[in-house]
């Protein structure tokens, strides 16, 4: 027989900040708009494919290669629902996307972040924050859809772009303490 060499671990790489960075940089810039602040354009709705939706849904097939069930459904979804976005605002069968349909397009996806909120209950603050935030912005803007209140949808883009914020700043605050193997922004 012969000898087997033994070959070091392979370290797994963390795909949470690739995916945290992508959501969290979309998230800001559909929220600035959501807030009244700048337009929906081909900008927006570029990152909602690439960075939303490609990057996300690339971080959720890397956390089920790593065995993270939480971050595959969190990451693989979110992905899913960027490309479903960008698609819907694109408007390629010349139907509207606005109202009651939206509406309800968002409280389902507000369900789906309620129930991983709960999932995030024994985990770091940040993720916590994020979670929370989402799930308020996606019942805020079902509310503002199916009502037809404009201030509601206003105010979901308040507390998305700062959601998006708090993504940004965990992936970030994840990123560094890998890197510089000690905890430098709290999270």
């Amino acid at each position: 027989m012969a000898d087997v060499i033994d070959k070091p671990a392979t370290k797994k790489s963390n795909p949470a900040p690739l995916g945290l960075l992508g959501f969290g940089m979309t998230t800001v810039l559909l929220s600035l708009h959501n807030a009244d602040l700048i337009p929906l354009d081909a900008v927006i709705l570029s990152m909602a494919v690439f960075c939303g939706g490609l990057a996300q849904f690339a971080a959720g097939m890397m956390e089920y290669r790593n065995g993270n069930t939480f971050g595959t459904v969190a990451f693989t979804l979110y992905g899913v629902f960027w490309l479903v976005f960008a698609l819907i605002k694109s408007d390629p069968a010349g139907f509207g996307s606005e109202g009651l349909t939206m509406g309800v397009f968002c409280l389902v996806w507000g369900i789906l972040t309620l129930f991983l909120f709960i999932g995030t209950l024994k985990g770091r603050n940040a993720l916590k924050l994020v979670f929370l935030t989402l799930t308020v912005t996606f019942f805020l803007l079902a509310a503002g859809d199916i009502s037809a209140t404009v201030g509601l949808v206003v105010a979901a883009g308040f507390v998305g772009l700062f959601c998006g914020l708090t993504a940004m700043y965990t992936a970030f605050a994840e990123v560094l303490a890998e890197q510089l193997e000690k905890e430098v922004l709290p999270f």
